[in-house]
């Protein structure tokens, strides 16, 4: 029996990163597998600022394709006409108990999946395509992990992406164009442009002094919101897009929070990326240039672990990437931290077997196939 719609539910909770990567995933199974996408999410706000389209004040709204309702509650009556051929609970949220109730009622039964959070833990492997049998309904549920090995769900990539990145990249003059939208001079395009995007506890402050008394001209371009205080403290003024600074070699810039398609041209165009959370993280993958993870943290930091084992995949031959690695995300380092300068002339002198070492990871990527066909060949296996 075809598969012709699709539910996903997404329960924002890092702020962007959630409904980032459910925003990319309904498009991409809306317009690549011709799937009638409905997005449930609890946080239009977030939503928002990733795609001004939507508006926060409207319960069912039509969006690039995608059919988006805004997730209240728990409650509701649903019957077997509401449920879709294949649902999605994002990260193990709990989707309304009326609907998971009118699943069981619908023949055939819906495929019904978990999508989980991605980590380089040799574990997923095993737990991949795993089933979960519902404990009083006539309904099993299977975990799908995306991943960096062919024994997982891969990485969220469209199909045009490459593509697109190509062809960005083999433009400067629009590479340029779009750079000088965001207010870099025609100056700093010459100097080492470096992206960031982090949690508010990163250490930024040591990096602004490495980097305003290094001999290298740097402009690093933030997004509105992030890291303002630090980012406030640097430039002397509220850290409002469009607010610009300069000392010694560092000149930092406050950007307008873009949509997405517009942050990935920021990637490509940037020298090197700090990234957050998932979405932004997978998406510096396929920019193929380099770039630090900012993890989302766990408690009884049991993010560090998780950070570790995507370095030891990764990283393995990059000691210097490693170890300011660590240092960003606050984990012990062998032998010590060092303070931010020292870490980043390290880190710096190694930045072109970084370059190297991305192109290749992005190589390797690309071998495992796209998370969004990846799934949709297993859930078609299950009917």
């Amino acid at each position: 029996m075809t598969l012709r719609s699709l539910d996903l539910f997404c329960r924002v909770v890092d702020n962007y990163g959630d409904i980032g990567i459910c925003w990319r995933l309904a498009r991409q199974l809306q317009r690549e597998h011709a799937l009638d996408v409905r997005l449930w999410v609890d946080d239009l706000v977030s939503f928002q600022r990733l795609c001004p389209q939507v508006a926060t004040d409207a319960d069912t709204q039509r969006v690039d394709g995608v059919t988006v309702r805004h997730w209240r509650d728990q409650d509701g009556v649903y019957g077997a006409a509401d449920v879709a051929d294949i649902v999605i609970e994002f990260f193990a949220c709990d989707i309304p108990p009326g609907y998971i109730s009118a699943m069981a009622a619908c023949t055939p039964r819906p495929v019904w999946f978990n999508l989980e959070g991605l980590t380089a833990e040799e574990w997923v492997e095993g737990c991949h395509r795993l089933t979960s049998p519902h404990p009083r309904l006539p309904l099993t549920k299977h975990f799908f992990f995306p991943g960096f090995t062919d024994k997982t769900g891969g990485l969220l990539r469209e199909a045009a992406l490459d593509a697109e990145r190509l062809a960005f990249q083999s433009d400067p003059a629009a590479m340029a164009a779009f750079l000088g939208r965001l207010g870099v001079t025609a100056r700093e395009l010459a100097a080492t442009k470096v992206s960031l995007f982090c949690y508010p506890h990163a250490p930024l402050a040591a990096l602004f002094d490495g980097w305003r008394e290094g001999g290298e001209a740097i402009v690093c371009l933030v997004p509105e919101g992030v890291a303002a205080e630090t980012v406030q403290a640097f430039l002397g003024a509220a850290p409002t897009a469009g607010a610009a600074a300069t000392q010694g070699a560092l000149t930092l810039r406050v950007l307008p929070f873009v949509p997405q398609p517009d942050y990935d041209k920021l990637l490509w165009a940037c020298d090197l990326n700090f990234v957050r959370g998932e979405d932004s993280f997978v998406r510096a993958q396929w920019a193929g240039k380099p770039f630090v993870w900012h993890i989302y943290p766990q408690d009884e930091n049991l993010h560090h672990k998780k950070l570790r084992a995507f370095l030891q995949r990764y990283a393995a031959a990059l000691p210097a990437l490693q170890q300011f690695s660590l240092a960003w995300n606050g984990a012990p380092v062998a032998g010590g931290q060092g303070d931010g300068a020292s870490l980043w002339r390290a880190f710096h002198s190694e930045m072109p077997q970084m370059a190297n070492r991305a192109q290749q990871w992005r190589q390797q990527m690309l071998a495992n196939g796209d998370l969004a066909t990846n799934l949709m060949r297993f859930a078609a296996s299950l009917r």
